[in-house]
């Protein structure tokens, strides 16, 4: 577990209050404010993620007064004073104020005071968040899966589906931006980035913006032309030790032409990742099926668009590669022949999920088009589960996938949840801390 600075420490903790105000695991004892008035908490209101109070809209009962309006929450009192809550009218309409030390007297601008709740966090609820803190297995709430309904996992699934795909279309929505929203451009970004399977994701990423579509759009009948700028924009014919490879020579020779009448400027080749890939994953045999994809004029956004079904998309990446790379991985070293190197179906699914889906979902968004962004989900509803490591292990712990959409769902809980170690804005998290001791040990037994 990385070691956490005395700051990490003073979040988590306040964090937890949090956790317990918003879940109501409170005292079974009368509560009262600090001058001595009960306190019922009849809503503790809607947490705020933004500036400003922690929960919103809260229905607190004081006395016989009943209140609607905002709570802070600190883990000492004086923090109201430490983060300038003082004079920020944000914080004006708080009507009660959570701290699990109370430490000084806090006030309205017309000077008066503010109701204050000490509150603490029940030792059970810090040893289950300090057991999920310290797991190593993944994932770290499985003694508890079990327990949770399909209801709850289902619900759950369907909002990390939704957020990861908030994530993509943001990131896809950036290359809109730089690409002046020119959508077939954005398309071909981010299957180029899909293309790089993970390892080289962020160098064809680079090397798709390095294209100038519109100078390529004039040559897209030359498959020669094609992949001299391709991998001449990758700076893979910047090499001068292979005088004997006519196809290479006969490329870079082109490329230095076109380069010239272009105003090209290649990356660094430097950018390319090679180390324990496979050879059929090798950015050389990427970049000739691109290249091949691109000749063939199989996919373009309005295909589809059209399309409704995955047996529609699938052929749209039935790409090969020219006759070089059927014995070549790399420039200047000849292979046993292996046939047209097509796209494995897993590669395609993959290609599916990562870069198709994704952007469907992103421009029925911003089409302000429902049933486009549907297609999006649909997609993935219709592919098998993906198999991977952490797909494994949510399977091991009792979590089965159905489709996809749910391996997506998984992949977002355990980047963004897991491996933060942010179980408490989890439900399955929530499932955890609020367990028992006595649950706890039964399920250690078991």
């Amino acid at each position: 577990m990385p070691q956490k600075t005395f700051f990490d420490l003073i979040y988590a903790m306040e964090q937890l209050l949090h956790y317990c105000w918003k879940h109501k695991i409170l005292p079974l004892h009368e509560l009262r404010t600090t001058d001595g008035r009960t306190v019922e908490v009849i809503h503790p209101g809607f947490h705020n993620h933004d500036a400003g109070p922690d929960f919103l809209n809260a229905k607190v009962r004081i006395a016989d007064v009943l209140w609607v309006g905002n709570v802070e929450i600190h883990n000492r009192t004086s923090d109201w004073h430490r983060h300038h809550h003082e004079g920020n009218p944000a914080y004006e309409n708080v009507i009660l104020h959570v701290a699990e030390v109370v430490d000084t007297p806090l006030h309205y601008p017309n000077g008066e005071e503010i109701p204050q709740l000490q509150l603490t966090v029940p030792q059970y609820v810090r040893d289950n968040y300090a057991k999920l803190l310290q797991a190593d297995a993944m994932p770290r709430c499985r003694d508890v899966l079990g327990e949770v309904s399909r209801l709850t996992l289902h619900s759950w699934l369907s909002a990390l589906q939704v957020e990861r795909m908030e994530l993509r279309t943001r990131q896809i929505m950036e290359r809109g931006r730089l690409l002046s929203k020119n959508w077939e451009d954005v398309l071909f970004v981010t299957l180029a980035r899909s293309f790089g399977f993970g390892k080289n994701g962020d160098a064809f990423e680079r090397w798709a913006y390095s294209i100038p579509m519109g100078a390529l759009a004039k040559h897209r009948d030359n498959l020669h032309q094609i992949e001299a700028i391709f991998f001449g924009q990758a700076g893979l014919l910047e090499q001068d030790v292979l005088p004997e490879d006519f196809y290479y020579q006969q490329l870079r020779k082109e490329y230095r032409y076109l380069r010239q009448k272009f105003s090209l400027i290649p990356m660094d080749m430097h950018h390319w990742k090679f180390l324990r890939l496979r050879p059929q994953n090798f950015p050389h045999i990427r970049i000739a099926q691109l290249a091949m994809l691109y000749f063939e004029q199989r996919l373009n956004l309005s295909k589809l668009l059209n399309a409704t079904t995955v047996e529609e998309v699938r052929p749209m990446f039935a790409t090969h590669v020219s006759d070089y790379w059927k014995n070549h991985y790399t420039f200047g070293t000849e292979t046993v022949r292996v046939g047209d190197r097509q796209l494995s179906a897993a590669s395609v699914d993959s290609l599916l999920i990562n870069a198709v889906s994704p952007l469907l979902f992103c421009y029925g968004r911003y089409k302000d088009n429902e049933p486009i962004a549907e297609k999006g989900i649909s997609l993935l509803e219709q592919l098998k589960p993906e198999n991977n490591r952490i797909i494994r292990d949510w399977q091991a712990a009792g979590v089965h996938c159905q489709s996809a959409a749910d391996t997506q769902a998984l992949l977002q809980l355990t980047t963004a949840y897991c491996e933060r170690r942010d179980c408490i804005r989890c439900r399955l998290g929530y499932e955890y801390i609020r367990h028992t001791p006595a649950f706890m040990a039964e399920t250690t037994e078991s």
